[in-house]
């Protein structure tokens, strides 16, 4: 049995060693992804009870072998094509599915994990009835994951490779697209912005004592904009009062990364600011080979945005012309663009720094 696990110690130590050690191509670190349906890759399929799921056609008919994965895209999302910047073939895969595999965590957990659940938000009232993963939950999650590498590497080295993983996070959307409509909306936009920011503070400062250094995070995008939201305007224009929401809550995570970096030695963060990237392509839709910006590619009604993408849905034919896949989700060709943006971007767009330059910083 000692044997055994000695042997085990030390394929993970030099298995770690080559996943954070400096290869002609640069450092290639582990991916930890947080966050919603804009970066789940299949945790709600694992998830009986969830009432937010893609697991069916037509979601990843551009996916290889055209199956759908539980991605809420017609194939790879922005999670995706962030990891095969970094060097992987696709984003690490959902937590639920490495746990189903317990004689090899360790080993799995060294090139990351997707944490994200669809449907969920900062605040844990956020998606409770759908049966799905609250931020706050993935993060416990990750707790397990830490205290999973620390017995079998040891705490010294767990720090020195958590140090050099990149920490995704893509979320708040839900939190004020079910804000915007409830019946119950009693504070001030800055008010209730200002509470995702306090919630959002929390959930860094309990990643950052579990070992996350480095933050890539993505800000909520122009919601109001989403087929599904435009189709509340007579004209099918852009909800302009939910997408003020969307810009304060740029502004307050601007400030909240800002304060916390200069409080934490060590904390070093990327901000992609997905609204002004969104609006730019909405804005300027042929310089991006886009002809659609307002209609799903794939479901019915008005906009093709009153229901889901199922296999009954009706399907555009050229998903590539199509900034939106369904209601709220972007096309594969979209994530695309977000991700390269994101990892080669100008401080327009991302800043202090850009993905790319965060995932190399060591």
């Amino acid at each position: 049995m000692a044997k055994r696990w000695v042997s085990s110690f030390l394929f993970l130590s030099i298995f770690l060693a080559m996943v954070v050690s400096h290869s002609a191509d640069g450092p290639l670190p582990a991916l930890f992804i947080l966050g919603d349906s804009t970066a789940d890759v299949g945790t709600n399929t694992l998830l009986p009870q969830s009432a937010v799921r893609a697991d069916l056609p037509f979601n990843g008919i551009d996916f290889p072998h055209s199956r759908p994965t539980g991605r809420f895209s017609n194939g790879f999302n922005t999670a995706d094509f962030l990891a095969k910047h970094i060097g992987y073939r696709r984003s690490p895969p959902p937590f639920l599915s490495i746990l189903s595999h317990s004689s090899s965590l360790s080993k799995k957990f060294l090139r990351g994990v997707n944490f994200a659940s669809g449907g969920s938000g900062l605040l844990d009232t956020t998606g409770q009835t759908l049966g799905i993963i609250t931020l706050g939950a993935q993060i416990q999650q990750f707790a397990t994951v830490h205290s999973n590498l620390t017995a079998a590497i040891g705490p010294e080295e767990t720090e020195k490779f958590l140090s050099k993983s990149l920490f995704v996070i893509s979320t708040g959307s839900n939190d004020i697209i079910n804000y915007f409509q409830s019946n119950n909306r009693t504070l001030p936009k800055e008010e209730f912005i200002q509470n995702l920011g306090y919630a959002y503070e929390n959930h860094l400062r309990t990643l950052f004592d579990l070992g996350a250094r480095k933050f890539g995070i993505l800000s909520v995008p122009p919601i109001g904009c989403c087929p599904s939201l435009r189709t509340l305007d007579p004209s099918y224009g852009c909800l302009e009062e939910m997408n003020e929401y969307a810009t304060f809550f740029y502004t307050t995570i601007q400030a909240l990364m800002q304060r916390l970096s200069s409080e934490y030695q060590g904390m070093k963060y990327s901000l992609g600011n997905a609204y002004d990237m969104a609006m730019y392509v909405v804005n300027n839709p042929v310089a991006f080979n886009f002809t659609d910006v307002k209609s799903a590619c794939c479901g019915g009604g008005k906009l093709n945005a009153q229901s889901p993408c199922v296999p009954t849905a009706a399907l555009c034919s050229d998903r590539d012309k199509y900034l939106f896949w369904d209601l709220f989700h972007p096309t594969k060709h979209a994530c695309k663009l977000a991700a390269f943006t994101l990892y080669t971007g100008e401080p327009v767009f991302v800043s202090p720094i850009n993905f790319s330059q965060l995932a190399m910083d060591n």
